[in-house]
């Protein structure tokens, strides 16, 4: 059974596509892209049907990872499907649990820097849309860094539905 993890921003053009690529990397380099799902999507449709930010794909193939991505705007009904949706900042967090249909639901709903055992301080991966290019390397360091302890953590419920 595939388990799947939705990374969510707020236009789909930054961040979230940033940590879908970067997480779908990890997901291969663990030899686990066959029982693992890896998407994103905004809160908002503002850049529905748009490529991800040109500095955001500069900086991903700057640094070995490739981008495939069109954007799209997150649905309520999606929670149904997903297992984990990784929310970018603390608005993504609340407006996501506030879409969710159920309890259950809302408890899928996480902030990608909670997997960041390094992480201090603010639990946003802040918003480079409207600076230049080092706030999308900074994006970049901190989205890797939650990255490995997101992998660990899907690792260990992959494991859980096996036993």
């Amino acid at each position: 059974m595939t388990y799947r993890v939705c990374f969510v921003c707020t236009g789909n053009i930054c961040r979230s596509p940033m940590a879908e690529a970067v997480f779908r990397a990890r997901v291969a380099e663990a030899g686990l892209d066959d029982l693992v799902e890896v998407d994103s999507a905004g809160t908002g449709g503002w850049h529905e049907g748009e490529g991800a930010d040109p500095r955001t794909v500069a900086v991903l193939e700057e640094n070995g990872y490739a981008i495939d991505h069109t954007a799209r705007q997150f649905q309520a009904s999606w929670f149904s499907r997903l297992d984990l949706v990784i929310a970018l900042d603390v608005g993504h967090l609340k407006a996501l649990r506030r879409l969710a249909p159920t309890a259950q639901d809302a408890e899928k709903v996480r902030l990608l820097r909670s997997y960041d055992l390094t992480a201090a301080g603010d639990p946003d991966v802040p918003d480079p849309y409207y600076g230049g290019m080092d706030g999308f390397e900074e994006c970049l360091e901190m989205v890797e860094a939650a990255s490995t302890g997101l992998l660990a953590a899907v690792r260990e419920q992959l494991e859980g539905r096996a036993a």
